[in-house]
């Protein structure tokens, strides 16, 4: 069961309300994002584009517009070498499409994910050098293949690297050794001694800042720079970058380009998702438009998503668009039927004992491990890693928790590893099959987790009583969109919740809708999207088998009293508008 804190940040709301024409309550989910200074809060509700920084504030942006404008004007041939995820898609097209208006003779290579693996290689130089290539720039990648970038000097291959990934270091005596590529330019906010004020960017925008430059020189009209903004926004958001400070204002000025998009491409897959441009939001971003993007990379290759973007014929563009969705609906039923794989073998083993939990899935497609992973943790919230079968040895992704650094844990047992590598929160691996086990009690032996650091963390910014929650309230809270990592949606919760009624509903039965009242007698309609059935076995532990059946043959007197986490939302039906309350949590 999660632990429930309300955030309690103190300040004036009524005076920060009055100000900036806003309620005390948003005044105060503003202050629970640490926006605290007044330029910050400004920046926050009203940031436009003019308020972005300045791209030559990266190290090295002049001299690469520099190299770029001599090999454009002597008609050298440039290659973009992305990656297959949804940043390095959106980083390879807007490189790509940037590079074109500028006259410049530029194609793109985006690794597969089964045969390359991650990021530029020595094939891909070999294979560059035969085409005739003069150049190459890179975008998500690149800032730790220094030996790549050597082999492209030696054959006299121009190298820009753009990225946002840390920079591989050594330690020495000295302290931190860094190693950098040995590029002609590299554009990369993580390097020390870069002034950009802001880290926190994707690889599709240090592409987007790079372009922008370029573009100084070249007339580019208002419209060709709306629609490479689109995909700045969209990366910023699936690669789980914080909403705040400039990724705030580009994926908020996304969105509103996106509603009336220039890209045929994605108005398409906008289209087939019967998706209303009016309502767009980072949610469609993040978890509809996005992977979509990324089962192209997982299950066939990114390319695709590359060829729907380039493509200007609508016809086309839709049914392009139509095998994307098609192949995305493929990788969640099989990301569906792993998490089953997975949750079955871990309650056979007993598994959930452990507190870190290591599954074997042979038959799973490798490319959905991370996927599944990260749907064990929350169901139990453990650190999980998933492996799958490779072609030559076990290949695996973990997910984690907040409390265990997984990263820290397999330097502990690296012997185990083929290959290895990571952060805090997620990691990827390779190792013979032997290891499994060892893999397994080695981790286990060595967690140090707490019986609190396996306790889910609950943050509430408001207590507030359903009533509260009206339209003009929910219009309000429009100001705070977009929500994401940094900025996520506000919650707000009530107590001693009667459960009146509950109806389940869906395909597979995973969402209900209840009828429920206040301590005031008044009845609210609250719906569930996920998780029906801890729901019901929470009542059932609560409350004794015969009031669960009581509550689910819909007898109103059950006596099914709950905390609610809720968050409001418009429901539209049949011309009808009704508010409604969405239910994220329960005690």
């Amino acid at each position: 069961m999660a632990k429930w804190f309300e955030i309690r940040k103190g300040a004036d709301f009524n005076k920060i309300g009055e100000k900036y024409g806003i309620s005390p309550v948003l005044a105060r989910i503003i202050r629970n994002r640490e926006i605290i200074e007044e330029e910050q809060i400004q920046k926050f509700l009203y940031g436009s584009l003019e308020d972005i920084y300045d791209g030559n504030l990266l190290k090295d942006m002049e001299k690469a517009v520099s190299i770029l404008n001599e090999k454009i004007r002597l008609g050298k041939k440039i290659r973009v070498i992305g990656d297959y995820d949804v940043d390095g898609i959106c980083a390879s097209y807007i490189l790509k499409r940037g590079l074109t208006l500028c006259n410049a003779d530029v194609d793109v290579v985006i690794p597969h994910r089964m045969k390359d693996g991650y990021g530029i290689n020595e094939q891909m130089i070999t294979e560059a050098h035969e085409e005739g290539i003069d150049t190459i720039v890179t975008c998500d990648n690149g800032i730790a293949a220094y030996t790549t970038i050597e082999y492209a000097n030696s054959l006299g291959i121009t190298c820009i690297v753009t990225d946002h990934h840390e920079v591989p270091y050594e330690m020495t005596q000295e302290g931190k050794q860094y190693i950098l590529p040995p590029a002609k330019a590299v554009i990369d906010p993580k390097q020390e001694d870069c002034t950009y004020p802001y880290k926190n960017i994707c690889g599709a925008v240090v592409a987007w800042k790079l372009v922008l430059k370029l573009w100084e020189n070249y007339p580019v009209t208002e419209e060709e720079r709306r629609e490479v903004l689109e995909f700045a926004g969209i990366a910023t958001v699936c690669d789980v970058m914080e909403l705040l400070d400039e990724n705030r204002i580009i994926v908020k000025e996304a969105i509103k380009s996106m509603k009336n998009s220039a890209n045929p491409g994605l108005r398409a897959l906008i289209k087939v998702h019967d998706i209303q441009p009016e309502n767009l939001a980072s949610y469609h971003l993040g978890f509809v438009l996005g992977p979509c993007f990324n089962a192209t990379g997982r299950l066939d290759t990114a390319a695709r998503t590359l060829e729907l973007l380039e493509c200007r014929n609508e016809r086309e563009s839709i049914f392009q668009a139509a095998e994307l969705k098609k192949l995305n609906e493929s990788r969640k039923e099989m990301t569906e039927r792993g998490v089953e794989d997975a949750i079955r073998i871990i309650e056979e083993k007993k598994w959930n004992r452990d507190n870190v939990m290591v599954v074997y899935l042979p038959d799973c497609h490798e490319s959905l491990a991370g996927i599944i992973a990260g749907r064990i943790r929350e169901k139990y919230y453990k650190p999980v890693f998933i492996l799958t079968k490779g072609e030559d040895c076990v290949k695996g992704s973990g997910r984690s928790i907040e409390a265990y650094s997984m990263y820290e844990e397999m330097v502990k047992c690296k012997e185990l590893f083929l290959k290895f590598g990571g952060h805090k929160l997620a990691a990827g691996l390779s190792m013979e099959e032997k290891n499994i086990d060892i893999f397994r009690k080695t981790l286990n032996h060595n967690c140090n987790l707490t019986k609190e650091d396996l306790e889910e963390k609950v943050y509430i910014d408001v207590s507030m009583p359903f009533g509260y929650a009206t339209e003009d309230f929910m219009e309000e809270l429009k100001q705070l969109e977009p929500f994401g990592t940094g900025n996520p949606k506000p919650v707000f919760a009530q107590k001693n919740m009667t459960f009146l009624s509950i109806r389940i509903i869906g395909k597979n039965g995973d969402m209900a809708k209840f009828s429920v009242e206040d301590e005031k007698g008044n009845r609210y309609p609250l719906i569930l999207f996920r998780n029906v059935d801890g729901f019901l076995r929470d009542v059932e532990e609560k409350y004794g088998k015969d009031v669960l059946n009581a509550f689910k043959n819909q007898n109103r007197n059950s006596g099914v009293k709950m905390h609610v986490i809720y968050y409001p939302s418009i429901n539209e039906y049949m011309g009808r508008r009704e508010v409604q309350y969405v239910m994220q949590n329960w005690l």
